[in-house]
């Protein structure tokens, strides 16, 4: 029982120091030497094929000096999220919000009102500022997000791993949709364990759904590009859960000490490019740990339940629209004499 214990104890300091050195190699991404050129042998050649080779070799810098680097993208996604959408939250809260409860006061007080004036102005404009800026930005930076992160993602692992292994057009599509569908079912669970009546418990598994949702978004960019499918992924967490558990922890914590759910959205948008980057450069373990923790198994089965029933619905369409047409085919036709 101590060494189950230990164990446990071991791989989530693992993750947990994983996350957080994995984030400073990424301003060392760029100045690494991709593999592929670094394995070539060299070999004599002719002056013609020495100058083709030169301006080969020009070409490939000015498309590398053209193309933005891992930092640079990074810096865009952190200035986008922090110096805009965040920014502009806190600037509302202690700037603008501020200058007009004291124009309310000075005008409250000359006019001889009460000071309630501010109590429904400040929920209206507090209301307001939500509906007409940070929803609208707040929707507009999970789409952008969802691009940027696939970009640093894929120039990380581009730069330590290779190309990746591209699948086809419709397992990407079969695969992001029960992903994003597991995902969202995921969340809700861990919502609901938070609810358990029992202090102190729901909360502490509801962190652990949190750590192991957070690990699974970071690691599923290396994964997918791996080859490895949806339930491959799953098995590897649940098997590995304490590592990952430590992993998603940091995430975890700082995006649940805001009271907004917006500046939480904000600080996560921030800091998961660099937790990517922690992820594609980690050495997780490959020895399954000896006692699995199943917590995907209710979201599982309720995903794979949801795709058998719309899969098998459109077999059904197929198969009547096809024997339609073959009835109608069979039919004679009349001859006119």
């Amino acid at each position: 029982m101590s060494d189950t214990f230990q164990n446990i104890i071991s791989n989530l300091v693992w993750g947990f120091r994983d996350s957080i050195f994995g984030m400073f190699k990424a301003f060392k991404l760029d100045s690494e030497i991709p593999t592929e050129h670094s394995s070539r042998t060299v070999e004599p050649m002719t002056a013609l094929a020495k100058r083709r080779a030169e301006k080969s070799k020009h070409k490939d810098t000015v498309k590398e000096s053209n193309e933005p680097k891992v930092t640079q993208r990074i810096a865009l996604c952190c200035a986008w999220n922090g110096g805009v959408c965040l920014m502009s939250i806190f600037i509302f809260n202690y700037c603008v919000l501020p200058i007009i409860f004291w124009v309310t006061e000075i005008v409250s007080a000359r006019a001889g009102s009460s000071n309630t004036v501010w109590s429904w102005l400040s929920v209206l404009l507090s209301a307001t500022f939500d509906a007409l800026w940070i929803l609208p930005l707040f929707v507009l930076s999970k789409i952008v997000n969802c691009f940027w992160f696939q970009d640093i993602a894929d120039a990380a692992y581009l730069k330590t791993r290779g190309k990746p292994q591209l699948p086809s057009i419709s397992r990407f599509i079969a695969d992001m949709s029960f992903s994003l569908l597991l995902q969202a079912l995921f969340l809700i669970q861990a919502m609901l364990i938070k609810l358990l009546p029992i202090w102190g418990i729901g909360h502490l598994i509801s962190l652990v759904h949190i750590c192991l949702l957070y690990a699974l978004y970071a690691f599923e960019y290396k994964w997918f590009n791996m080859g490895l499918e949806v339930h491959t992924r799953l098995a590897h967490i649940e098997t590995n859960w304490a590592y990952f558990c430590g992993f998603g922890l940091p995430l975890a914590v700082v995006t649940s000490l805001p009271s907004s759910n917006f500046q939480s959205g904000c600080i996560f948008s921030i800091i998961f490019p660099l937790v990517i980057i922690s992820a594609n450069e980690a050495v997780e373990p490959t020895e399954p740990f000896e006692f699995p923790l199943k917590l995907f198994a209710p979201v599982v089965s309720i995903s794979n339940s949801i795709f058998h029933r719309s899969v098998s619905k459109r077999i059904r369409n197929v198969s009547s629209s096809s024997s339609r047409s073959s009835s109608t085919s069979s039919t004679p036709q009349k001859t006119r004499h």
